[in-house]
């Protein structure tokens, strides 16, 4: 594996969720895999979870770690060719992508959708603009599309803590006060669909996402029938695809625990930040459904067998 930039990019999943559990148990068997070593960690958006596991992730392997917050911490990038540079940015990726490859062996990118241009969302410019102008294996920390880190910890966490060989997952949109993307669902559904999982997605008519990342999991608007005999339930907003980027609210999809108790005593799932009372309420969240703490512990686990492969081919 030379970048991680989706679940493309991965020859063998078992092999990987293996190697993250492997880790979780001994996150310093390979210490000294990234001495004199360093990863530029590059971010176009805030972060917590993924800027914390990836940092702590690379140095349990020995590896240095330089961040650069591109919005507050370099000159603004131009992306387009054949500009006049005239105007607020003053360095072309051309010239930016190359540099921070001649200071690191990894980059990693993390860079949100606009929402307002599909084609340019979901042409996924800024991640294949450092694949494109760069020499050193890129890792995806959520990009226009897809959340690869995020649904690899999700898989794990499932495997954890699943009773049946076949357990019922269930991804339900819920309700939100602003547009957000459809990253982490789009890449739950690409990932779920290739484990061995009875996969339902549920959410209001107008909100369907990317058939290429749903796939084939089953799609139902009843959000209760949904429900219904799931053995987890991962909750996350997201704005429309077709209707691109708008916002829809209906509070009725709240995840809520009466809701909860639809279910085949499930295990609730939130990738974070989780906004209480709007997505999810607080019964369900402080109940004992919920696994959201070690779903995001386990994102240390899963990035640090992710950086353990790409070190191996270097």
């Amino acid at each position: 594996m030379r970048h991680f930039t989706s679940l493309e990019d991965v020859s063998d999943i078992n092999k990987l969720i293996k190697k993250s559990l492997e880790v979780k148990k001994d996150p310093f068997q390979c210490t000294g895999l990234g001495k004199n070593k360093t990863i530029g960690l590059v971010f176009f958006n805030s972060s917590l979870r993924t800027r914390m596991s990836i940092t702590r992730a690379a140095t349990n392997l020995g590896l240095s770690v330089i961040t650069l917050n591109v919005n507050s911490d370099s000159w603004k990038l131009e992306f387009e060719d054949g500009t006049v540079m005239d105007g607020a940015s003053a360095e072309h990726i051309r010239e930016a992508v190359p540099i921070l490859c001649s200071y690191c062996e990894l980059l990693a990118v993390r860079s949100f959708p606009s929402l307002i241009n599909q084609e340019e969302d979901y042409s996924e410019r800024v991640l294949m603009s450092f694949i494109e102008h760069g020499n050193v294996p890129i890792i995806n920390m959520e990009s226009a599309t897809v959340h690869p880190l995020q649904s690899l910890a999700d898989v794990v966490t499932i495997l954890e803590y699943q009773r049946t060989h076949k357990p019922k997952v269930v991804m339900t949109w819920g309700p939100h006060i602003q547009a957000l993307p459809q990253a982490v669902s789009n890449s739950f559904a690409q990932w779920a669909n290739a484990m061995e999982y009875d996969f339902v997605i549920t959410h209001p008519k107008g909100l369907d996402l990317d058939r290429r990342f749903v796939g084939e999991a089953s799609v139902e608007h009843d959000q209760e029938k949904a429900l219904e005999g799931a053995d987890f339930v991962y909750v996350k907003n997201w704005s429309s695809y077709q209707d691109y980027g708008k916002v829809m609210s209906d509070k009725s999809w709240q995840m809520t625990l009466e809701k909860l108790k639809l279910t085949n005593n499930a295990r609730l799932m939130h990738c974070l930040p989780v906004r209480r009372n709007v997505v999810i309420s607080d019964d369900a969240l402080d109940s004992e459904h919920s696994i959201i703490i070690p779903q995001a512990e386990n994102r240390l686990y899963t990035t640090q067998a992710v950086i353990q492969q790409i070190l191996l081919n270097l």
